[in-house]
């Protein structure tokens, strides 16, 4: 039944966006870093992720030896910290603005979705490769303080491309458990519990031990933490990081985008 209209009133109209161009990709990327920084728990993490490493760092710089304090050995230690703290900001990039109920105003402003994830994944990348730089500037501070002899020497660019590697790998997967979980208290536990599990498995019984290196991310990503001047990965090597990493990231990352792209926004 359609509703009738009085004689001299305007015809309805409606509201014609198809002229209206998207908005641009960088600012759907700065938005998410912004966000990362509006809150005080967030400004806490990101301030926390440099303080930590710095902390880390100048614990080892007072307590090593003085031949101990080159550069590979700084960097080497930052790995930890940031292993720890990276990913969580990683799950915080998607948890938060659903724990908040803010999802329902971002895919308002821009409906794609698809688009806001990829967002949300330049981003983490970017915040991984800012954590990748302090780190290196950091570790080149104590080294150059340290005085040790050949601080420097022996590094090579696969030394700071398998760290770079493993910051990244660490901060996506954080990224992909919120995307499954959409809560952060589920996804930290997830994402801390899990490979702990795993790698106990993996060791505790004698016939698994074999397959870790292919099945247990832990496993795989330990030649990444052996960062000496000489530091490389075998064909072997990268084919176990690249299962592990198919089995931990990419697929939880696939699973969390097909589950984002259908979650009911309350």
């Amino acid at each position: 039944m359609s509703t009738a209209t009085a004689p001299g009133a305007p015809a309805p109209t409606t509201l014609d966006v198809s002229g209206t161009s998207r908005v641009p990709f960088a600012r759907l990327v700065s938005v998410e870093l912004r966000k990362s920084a509006d809150t005080r728990a967030g400004r806490w993490l990101l301030g926390g992720i440099v303080a930590i490493t710095a902390a880390i760092m100048v614990i080892f710089f007072l307590v090593a030896d003085a031949d101990d304090r080159v550069f590979e050995n700084f960097i080497g230690i930052a790995a930890t910290p940031q292993g720890f703290l990276l990913p969580v900001l990683g799950i915080l990039l998607v948890t938060s603005e659903w724990g908040q109920r803010t999802a329902m105003v971002t895919f308002a402003l821009e409906p794609s979705r698809p688009r806001v994830i990829a967002a949300k994944t330049v981003a983490a990348l970017l915040f991984g490769a800012a954590a990748f730089v302090a780190a290196i500037l950091l570790a080149a501070a104590c080294t150059a303080v340290g005085g040790a002899d050949g601080g420097f020497e022996g590094l090579t660019a696969s030394v700071f491309g398998l760290f770079f590697l493993l910051q990244l790998l660490t901060i996506v997967q954080g990224l992909a458990y919120g995307l499954i979980f959409l809560n952060t208290p589920a996804a930290i536990v997830f994402f801390f519990v899990a490979p702990i599990a795993s790698s106990i498995v993996f060791n505790l019984v004698p016939a698994l031990r074999d397959s870790a290196a292919w099945l247990d991310l832990g496993t795989a990503q330990q030649a990444l933490f052996q960062l000496g001047g000489e530091a490389s990965l075998t064909g072997e090597q990268w084919a176990q990081l690249g299962t592990t990493s198919l089995i931990w990231i990419i697929l939880p990352f696939a699973a969390g985008w097909v589950r984002i792209r259908r979650a009911e926004l309350k």
